[in-house]
């Protein structure tokens, strides 16, 4: 902070015959303004040092709670614990993914055909693939939905049509394009992009004249192309439950997973006729999700250690040593952590039960293998241990967010900071006015002392100078 400099009302220059300044007034009055200034500011200042510091550790210790607690959501809830995942015992067969409502279980499955996309390949044009077709107009469909094309002596070639097919300005209806040019000439090759029985290509002339004819395909006019794929359905069953799908990925046939058909199994009944599916406990996504929580305790404990150190050799003390908010909430903590939970087991009703211990430091450690054992034997225990009305992640979950939200602990605190700080801001704005107020009545009084002691000196000049002027006495020797 800043004090504007006293304005001295004396002049600085010393001549006590002219009547000139006896005392420096600013310089006076800045060094008397100083020395009163000085313990005040050391006081505020060491103050405001201590509060910003412990706001900052507040900061440090809210954010190592809100990054522990992001960590808990995974298994914190049931729905952690009921992470599903799908394996094929024949992957040339099929592969399955699930969904949030896949129900563990295991499933025969015979496929006896895929779902394919029509293709069909038109007669030759001797004129190859640059030769004028004629024009007109096609229609060409796709199931249920259709779009135009329009022939002109512009774009009237195989070529030209097919990339018009491909180009249509309505939307391609689910045709692909192209010619294909051989010995006997160019062949135009029309490919449905839908699977399906449904999904057949049909091509007809709308302009009522017969110049594009040639390019027709339909029911009853199938004389113009050769089918080389036919439209059909996969046709499987599921523990012996016959279905149908126009498409290979299948989400409508077993609640909660999509199989994705790739292949057809053996006929009969001998090897290979049949593929198994099993829907199991992802254990090793849940096994992840507990390895990120204890990753997060490690991390959160590192933090909260750091701020309630002390360094010996230095005398140097963390910010927040015998603080009891962090006492207590470390306290909460790992009440938590060492907590019996009734989960219906005796057996997996502990972190150390199910892979998680306590290292002689304070961290964490996972034994995946154990953990993934315990999912194993009693997955309803694991997940009420950590996710359970009383479990363990829910339980911290809990007491962090009341420590963090609105009038909790760690808020309460850090209102209390806030107006301390405040409160430290004033003061030191008061000490400015204070200072300015001081600053201008010492000046003051010293201008007037100086002004007294300028005429005094003036005043001693004119009597010595009188008294030099009077007649000398002279005394008879």
């Amino acid at each position: 902070m800043t004090t504007s400099a006293p304005v001295s009302i004396a002049s600085n220059s010393s001549s006590a015959s002219a009547g000139g300044s006896v005392i420096n007034v600013s310089s006076l009055v800045s060094q008397l303004v100083a020395a009163s200034r000085a313990p005040k500011d050391s006081m505020i200042a060491s103050q405001s040092k201590t509060v910003t510091t412990q706001i900052s550790a507040l900061g440090a210790l809210k954010g190592a709670l809100s990054t522990f607690q992001t960590a808990l959501g995974p298994i914190a809830t049931n729905t952690g614990f009921s992470s599903m995942t799908a394996n094929t015992s024949n992957s040339a067969v099929f592969t399955a993914t699930v969904g949030t409502s896949a129900v563990a279980g295991t499933y025969s499955l015979q496929v006896t055909q895929l779902a394919q996309a029509q293709q069909v390949v038109s007669n030759a044009f001797a004129g190859g693939a640059s030769a004028a077709v004629g024009t007109g107009t096609l229609k060409v469909s796709v199931g249920g939905t259709s779009f135009n094309i329009v022939v002109g002596n512009t774009n009237n070639t195989l070529a030209d049509i097919a990339t018009a097919i491909n180009t249509a300005a309505g939307g391609n209806a689910g045709v692909s394009a192209t010619v294909i040019s051989g010995t006997d000439g160019a062949h135009l090759v029309l490919s449905s992009t839908l699977t399906g029985a449904a999904n057949t290509v049909q091509v007809t002339e709308t302009d009522g004249g017969n110049a594009l004819s040639a390019l027709t395909y339909g029911t009853g006019n199938t004389g113009n192309y050769t089918q080389k794929v036919a439209a059909q359905d996969a046709q499987f069953s599921i523990s012996g439950i016959d279905h149908t799908s126009a498409s290979n990925s299948v989400s409508d046939a077993l609640n909660g997973v999509t199989i994705n058909l790739v292949g057809t199994t053996a006929s009969g009944t001998g090897p290979g006729s049949t593929a198994t599916l099993t829907v199991t406990n992802d254990a090793t996504a849940i096994a992840s999700n507990v390895q990120a929580f204890v990753k997060a305790y490690n991390t959160m404990m590192s933090s909260v250690s750091s701020l309630s150190s002390y360094d010996s050799t230095t005398g140097t003390a963390g910010p927040m040593l015998g603080d009891p908010l962090l006492s207590g909430i470390r306290t909460e903590i790992r009440s938590s952590l060492y907590s019996v939970v009734n989960t219906g087991s005796s057996t997996y009703n502990s972190l150390a039960s199910v892979g998680v211990t306590t290292n002689i430091d304070g961290t964490l450690s996972f034994d995946s293998t154990k953990f993934t054992t315990a999912m194993a034997a009693s997955p309803g225990a694991v997940s009420s241990l950590f996710a359970g009305t009383d479990g363990i992640a829910a339980n911290l979950n809990t007491r962090i967010t009341q420590a963090l939200q609105s009038g909790g602990a760690v808020d309460s605190r850090g209102k209390t900071l806030i107006k301390q700080s405040d409160a430290l801001t004033k003061q030191s704005a008061d000490l400015d006015t204070q200072m300015t107020a001081l600053s201008a009545s010492l000046t003051q009084q010293y201008a007037a002392l100086n002004n007294l002691l300028s005429s005094l000196q003036t005043t001693s000049a004119y009597l010595s100078q009188q008294f030099a002027a009077l007649p000398q006495v002279q005394t008879k020797g």
